[in-house]
């Protein structure tokens, strides 16, 4: 069988733009064999601007205006890190964001936009909103018109500064959206010249009428001086206003500024190829770029039509093909949205306006984000033609191999081997029936050791370490023990000799992050190659006291759940991209806080029984418990928190591959049909606590949970009765 082939170069994608969404769709189509491809991004989408005054003006839903970065890695097989860069270190080629390893490159390409904040406005930042970066504006004005809807009186004063055709876009479009939902605007554009002083004649004549008839206010040849908390100051007085919009130009991050490359006026300086003028191993495009060789103004449209030779030449560099230069064109067609469900048009000073261009617009708008969002389903290659008998029914069967517990071997299969083992024989070592770690005495001294191994479920291998140890860290908090020492074992993916190393730094830095909030130490480990990256640890911890084991649940105990179920169901989503980049973002944000605080909680609070809820699910932890300590449990359903995004995956069918196995095995009865009890059986990587404590501490240690930031409730009560779980 011939191994994936190695990975040898790094190309980076700083930024989420435009640009890098359609070569991350143009990559996965055609792809350059060797190459690992990261994209850097503060959060997991970009929004359109195009789709922008759209949304704003209540014509589409916020879902509609986001690129979903995480399915385009996915399809592109390429890493997503969440993060904001700090600089790029051009002596070393490595990217720097606070809180990780640096990120190394060999080609880089910058794609980041611009901002419209005002830092020389005494006042802006602590009162006004830029109107780009667009995520940051989007949810201060779904906020802004929820606000005044539930206040039910009162107007909507808004001013905007900056009267070029994106201000003037804002304004009739906030102007629009608030009209509709029953709230009175007065809003006012200022413009330190002429508002719409780019476009011809005409279309300032129809727009500027369009907007008076709006009621919205024009505040020309006006300067602010600084915004309160009261509105704008001006030379010409103040302006009274609760919402200030800042839409005045283009502005580049500072950060820029400081790499040592070429720039005009804080804009990376390019070429026709699209690579800086003094670095060719760094690619510019779109708002945050400055054609030297044929300057335009800052559009959108730029972007999108350097995507394709931006790929291109990105993947010519890596395999020593010819280049190709960017024209672009002269001029290009303007559609600017006016409010309601209408457009104007301008281009080389021509102009038309009316319904007609709106439907236009939104179908340019629509196609463009279709192409991002539509893409082509997973293809699983079939099996040989020459295959055992079976072979094909059991692919048809079987789910795809997740990643994280997902991936495990399921608890009828385990059955087996593991009840065949021989009895202890050591009187230093006890086997806890149920729990995935053992106590191991020595003397006064007592010490738990376990065991765990993760298959890959994200391709970021810093966060996979950091997930993997918390993961396995569980196992020791969960019998009340504190982490003591730490053996690593780690199968690398078939990489280049440099790219080995920088892969195990980033595993090794993940795996110490988890570990700063405890006192244990990492003492070895193991390294192999295989096909794929998986990472595993070995763990002790000390006991002061008595362990916590399953075996300690007695009758009218209640169940404390400190983390919500369902991450099986999104990481499965994630690799067949069906979930939304913002619940895995949400989720992965969840796997990665440390438990340890909650663990000692729940002890403190006189929790008799506690595990961690990993690959047998919910039910099947919960049936481990009910096993050892020979008693029923009944689960309230409505208080069994769910990750966003779970229960839409399992509504539309979708089970973990190790979920089948999981609800074979376990005793369950329900009352009624609820769709939320099948996430019951969902195996969950980093889970949560699941713990028995007595009936009149459970509110406070909830209580103290949440306090903590664990997402926790009391979600049942054990019973008499022969071990089930009984669902209501």
């Amino acid at each position: 069988m011939q191994l994936p082939l190695p990975l040898i170069k790094n190309v980076v994608l700083v930024g989420g733009g435009h640009a890098h969404a359609l070569l991350l769709r143009a990559w996965a189509m055609k792809p350059v064999a060797g190459v690992r491809l990261t994209v850097i991004n503060p959060s997991p989408s970009a929004p359109y601007t195009g789709m922008l005054p759209g949304f704003i003006a209540g014509h589409y839903g916020r879902d509609e205006l986001d690129i979903d970065l995480v399915r385009l890695a996915r399809f592109a097989d390429a890493r997503l890190v969440l993060g904001i860069v700090d600089t790029i270190d051009r002596d070393t080629k490595t990217i720097v964001i606070p809180g990780r390893p640096p990120i190394p490159y060999d080609i880089c390409s910058i794609n980041v936009g611009i901002s419209s904040a005002m830092p020389d406005i005494d006042g802006f930042a602590e009162h006004a909103i830029a109107a780009k970066p667009l995520t940051y504006f989007a949810d201060r004005w779904t906020s802004y018109v929820e606000a005044k809807q539930l206040a039910g009186e009162g107007d909507a004063t808004i001013a905007v500064i900056g009267g070029g055709v994106g201000g003037c876009e804002l304004a009739m479009a906030m102007t629009h959206r608030l009209h509709a939902v029953g709230v009175t605007t007065s809003v006012t554009v200022i413009d330190r010249s002429t508002v719409l002083g780019d476009l011809g004649d005409r279309a300032q004549t129809e727009i500027r009428q369009t907007m008076d008839t709006m009621g919205i206010k024009l505040a020309e040849h006006t300067t602010v001086t600084s915004v309160t908390a009261a509105g704008v100051e001006t030379n010409d007085g103040p302006l009274p206003a609760d919402l200030v919009v800042g839409a005045a130009g283009a502005r580049p991050y500072d950060w820029l500024d400081e790499l040592g490359l070429d720039s005009h006026e804080g804009f990376l300086t390019i070429d026709k190829t699209l690579r800086s003028t003094n670095d060719p191993s760094i690619f510019a495009t779109g708002d945050c770029a400055h054609m030297s060789f044929a300057p335009r103004p800052k559009a959108g449209v730029f972007a999108v039509r350097q995507a394709p030779i931006l790929t291109h030449n990105i993947q010519a560099m890596l395999t020593d093909s010819t280049l190709k230069a960017f024209e672009p064109q002269q001029d290009y067609l303007k559609l600017i949205s006016l409010g309601e469900r209408s457009a104007a048009a301008d281009k080389f000073k021509r102009f038309m306006q009316g319904k007609q261009l709106w439907r236009l617009k939104d179908k340019i708008d629509r196609d463009f984000m279709d192409k991002l969002g539509e893409l082509p389903e997973m293809q699983i290659d079939p099996p040989p033609k020459k295959s055992a008998t079976g072979l094909r029914e059991v692919l048809a069967d079987e789910p795809p191999l997740c990643g994280g517990c997902g991936a495990k071997v399921g608890v009828d299969v385990l059955q087996g081997p593991l009840g065949a083992l021989p009895s202890s024989t050591r009187t230093d070592v006890v086997r806890l029936p149920g729990d995935d770690a053992a106590l191991l005495l020595m003397g006064d001294t007592k010490q738990v050791i376990t065991t765990d191994q993760l298959r890959t479920f994200t391709a970021d291998p810093f966060r996979m370490a950091r997930i993997s140890t918390l993961h396995a860290l569980g196992d020791i908090w969960a019998m009340g023990a504190d982490p003591q020492a730490v053996l690593v074992t780690v199968t690398l993916p078939q990489l280049g000799h440099a790219l080995q190393g920088e892969w195990l730094g980033e595993i090794m830095a993940g795996t110490t992050a988890a570990l700063e909030a405890t006192n244990a130490e990492i003492v070895g480990g193991h390294t192999s190659m295989g096909a794929e990256l998986s990472v595993g640890y070995s763990i002790t911890g000390l006991v002061n006291g008595s362990a916590i084991t399953l075996a300690g649940g007695t009758a009218g105990q209640r169940l404390v759940l400190t983390r919500p179920i369902g991450s099986g169901l999104l990481l499965a989503g994630e690799m067949q991209r069906r979930a939304r980049g913002q619940d895995i973002a949400a989720l992965l944000n969840v796997l990665e806080t440390p438990q340890g605080d909650a663990a000692a909680v729940l002890a403190a609070g006189g929790a008799t029984a506690m595990t961690d809820v990993t690959g047998f699910g919910l039910a099947g932890h919960l049936f481990g418990m009910l096993r050892e300590s020979n008693v029923a449990a009944e689960l309230e359903l409505d208080n069994i928190a769910l990750f966003d995004g779970a229960l839409d995956l399992a509504r539309s069918g979708l089970r973990s591959h190790l979920h089948a196995s999981n609800a074979s095995a376990i005793p369950l009865t329900q009352t009624g049909a609820d769709p939320r009890a099948t996430v019951l059986f969902d195996p969950q990587t980093a889970g949560g606590f699941l713990a028995a404590v007595p009936a009149a501490a459970a509110d406070d240690i909830v209580t103290e949970l949440v306090a903590l930031g664990h997402v926790s409730s009391v979600i049942g009560t054990l019973v008499d009765g022969a071990p089930e779980v009984r669902v209501r």
